[in-house]
């Protein structure tokens, strides 16, 4: 018998498919607290660093941005590997679904290797790329050098928090990030002020806290595998099949980071308070971007297991509640933020002219949630669905229109808090807006519902 299209069909034995709006929450509550530990490995390193002195964060802002380039253009290991396997469950298919969590941790394991290696070696040239001053640049490549044990460890928790969103598990994801996020602040503390390590000891208590996770979840893994009989050695053809996805998620990705690194460039040609001011803008629009993700993060597991399982109306469903539901939360982060902008400064540094920067940039900020709310949603939708190809072109056209903006920012946006505003205005406002509307046209269409589980 084929399987029903018809929202709320009875399945798995006569019983009655749960929800919309339950099966959204059951798995978007615990991927909200979870996505957000990412940003608040973040936070917890600014405010912790930004104590040290301006240099010293404005050094981390540069650092970060390297690291989250490399680390963001590796996503697709979470993003293909979960709407992957997903699939498999839908069609019934555990075996295979735990086979291609086996090969996305393979192909984490080699690419974190490979990129630790060649940070490690290329450090100051990349941050010499950036700009800053040089007492800027001395601690960006510091952290950055003691931070790359931890990219290993960051892309095995891609690849194994992608195959538990994929297996509909987004507790255990919460569990682990709740104990590696402790663990990082209490690392951080003991390793920057109580040995006295300065800014290298927050990269090296971040990367000890990244690599522990990611012993936890690649146990988790095994013991699937084991129980599915899964053998250890990765399947070629299942890691060239995630490359080959992964190839047009990495290149979305990479169109997401060039328009954040190009704003940090302009940052930086505007002194060291503005580029302090902009790294805590953008650490708080990472928070928020991973907290509004949440709803993504179950559309890909929902997405992708109702189309694995022929059920297209279903899946339809699906998006349309969670699109509502996006905005209404961009609404209330937003509202937050505004609310709480003139004291969230004050958390990481006591700098004034950081402060006079920051606020303006934060009101920005604020206004564009609803906007982003969309766009995350929307993006979870089509990666779910394993829309790669198209994701990936009109993130390149989404680039396109975003650089004139970034470049009038530039010049002629001036400095001080106006020029750090305008310059989040052209980001938060032109970019994300142009997102919108790509990502809103072809959701609007049907040519992402391809039903099966491949």
């Amino acid at each position: 018998m084929e399987p029903t299209e018809r929202v709320g069909a009875r399945t798995d034995g006569g019983r009655e498919a749960p929800s919309t709006a339950r099966e959204i929450l059951r798995l978007a509550v615990p991927a909200f607290f979870a996505l957000i530990a990412e940003p608040l490995f973040l936070l917890a390193d600014s405010a912790i660093v930004g104590h040290l002195g301006v240099d010293q964060l404005a050094g981390l802002g540069l650092a970060t941005t390297v690291l989250q380039t490399a680390v963001g253009l590796m996503v697709f290991l979470a993003y293909g590997t979960g709407p992957a396997v997903a699939r498999f469950l839908g069609a019934g298919k555990m075996g295979h679904a735990m086979a291609a969590a086996r090969d996305g941790a393979w192909l984490a394991l080699l690419l974190g290797l490979a990129l630790a290696a060649l940070g490690w070696a290329t450090a100051p040239w990349i941050v010499g790329l950036l700009g800053g001053s040089a007492p800027v640049q001395a601690y960006a490549v510091e952290y950055l050098v003691w931070s790359m044990p931890g990219l290993v460890g960051m892309l095995l928790v891609f690849a194994g928090t992608g195959a538990l969103r994929g297996l509909q598990d987004t507790h255990t994801p919460l569990v682990v990030a709740t104990v590696g996020f402790t663990g990082n602040i209490v690392l951080n503390l003991l390793f920057v002020y109580g040995l006295g390590w300065g800014i290298a000891g927050s990269g090296i208590g971040t990367s000890a806290a990244q690599l522990g996770m990611a012993v936890v979840y690649m146990g988790i893994v095994l013991r699937r595998m084991r129980h599915e009989g899964v053998g250890f050695a990765p399947s070629r053809h299942g890691v060239l099949d995630a490359a080959h996805v992964g190839s047009w998620l990495m290149l979305r990705t990479l169109t997401l980071r060039a328009a954040i690194v190009a704003t940090v460039v302009i940052a930086a040609q505007q002194g060291a308070a503005n580029l302090a001011a902009h790294q805590l803008v953008m650490t708080l629009f990472s928070f928020l971007a991973f907290a509004l993700d949440a709803l993504a993060i179950a559309a890909q597991a929902l997405i992708g297991k109702e189309l694995g399982a022929s059920h297209a109306a279903r899946a339809r469903d699906l998006t349309r509640t969670m699109v509502r539901w996006s905005l209404g939360y961009g609404v209330v982060t937003g509202a937050v933020l505004a609310v709480s902008a003139p004291w969230i400064g004050w958390i990481f540094t006591t700098d004034r002219q950081v402060h006079t920067a920051l606020l303006p940039a934060l009101l920005v900020l604020a206004a564009s949630q609803p906007v982003c709310g969309y766009v995350f949603v929307l993006d979870g939708v089509l990666i779910g669905a394993g829309d790669a190809r198209y994701l990936a072109l009109a993130g390149v056209l989404n680039l396109v229109v975003y650089a004139p903006l970034v470049v009038w920012a530039g010049l002629f946006g001036g400095g001080g808090p106006a020029g750090l505003a305008w310059l989040w205005a052209a980001f938060a406002g032109g970019y994300m807006l142009a997102r919108a509307l790509t990502l809103g046209l072809r959701a609007r269409a049907d040519a992402w519902m391809v039903l099966g589980a491949h």
